[in-house]
């Protein structure tokens, strides 16, 4: 008798490596191989790139999780150095990418902020105002300046009336995690935060009009000069 065939199903417990750690294991060959001496300099970074085949995005992600492993430095206006500190075996594990989770957020958000424009109340315009005028109070000050940029996204998602889009918002922002905060430090500018307040001012402002196409568009754009930002540097 023969017997039944079973689809063998995938083990949810065994995840596929993250793009950024791949070429972080690439990066670390490429400095074994070459011989680059700990406090020497790596080529830079339009030269890993072509090196490696991989985008500019996905190197600098990479880069960064190789900082915050101790393996490379990276000196503004320098370049990026072999640490002359002993690195660890393995790198830390940081989560989903800035870059994987900047696609995710200009997905979901545009719509969000679309359906935002469409339904939302008098009230609900208000706390998104209020969230915007505390980014701008706390211009300054890195961490309560996160936190209204946080309250700013949050409170269009609960504009919308929908508590399900608001949980996937809240977890999307839990990924910022180390690798997304480093990048940031390295990257953020005066300018950047001046371009951020402009931007969640478009963005309110369209959702206040009830203008969905407007609000679709004002995030979308958002998130992609954010994105833009962070790849090119």
């Amino acid at each position: 008798m023969m017997q039944k065939r079973t689809s063998a199903l995938p083990d949810p417990h065994v995840h596929e490596a993250r793009l950024y750690r791949v070429v972080a294991n690439r990066i670390q060959d490429l400095i074994r191989t070459e011989n680059i001496a700990p406090g020497e300099r790596l080529p830079s970074e339009r030269d890993l790139a072509t090196k490696l085949s991989v985008s500019r995005a996905s190197l600098r992600e990479a880069l960064i999780a190789l900082e915050l492993g101790g393996v490379i430095e990276v000196r503004g206006g320098s370049g990026v150095y072999v640490s002359e500190r002993p690195a660890p075996a393995d790198l830390p594990e940081v989560g989903p990418g800035p870059f994987e989770v900047l696609s995710a957020r200009r997905l979901i958000e545009a719509e969000i902020a679309a359906i935002a424009a469409r339904v939302a109340t008098d009230s609900a315009i208000d706390a998104i105002l209020q969230a915007v005028v505390e980014m701008e109070q706390s211009h300054a000050n890195y961490s309560s300046n996160e936190q209204a940029d946080r309250n700013f996204h949050l409170a269009i998602a609960r504009a919308t009336g929908n508590s399900a889009l608001v949980g996937s918002l809240n977890y999307l922002w839990d990924q910022r995690g180390r690798l997304w905060h480093k990048l940031k430090e390295h990257f953020q500018t005066e300018e950047l935060r001046q371009e951020t307040l402009k931007d969640h001012r478009r963005i309110l402002e369209a959702i206040a009009a009830h203008d969905p196409a407007a609000a679709r568009k004002a995030m979308r754009a958002h998130l992609e000069r954010v994105t833009r930002t962070f790849s090119r540097g």
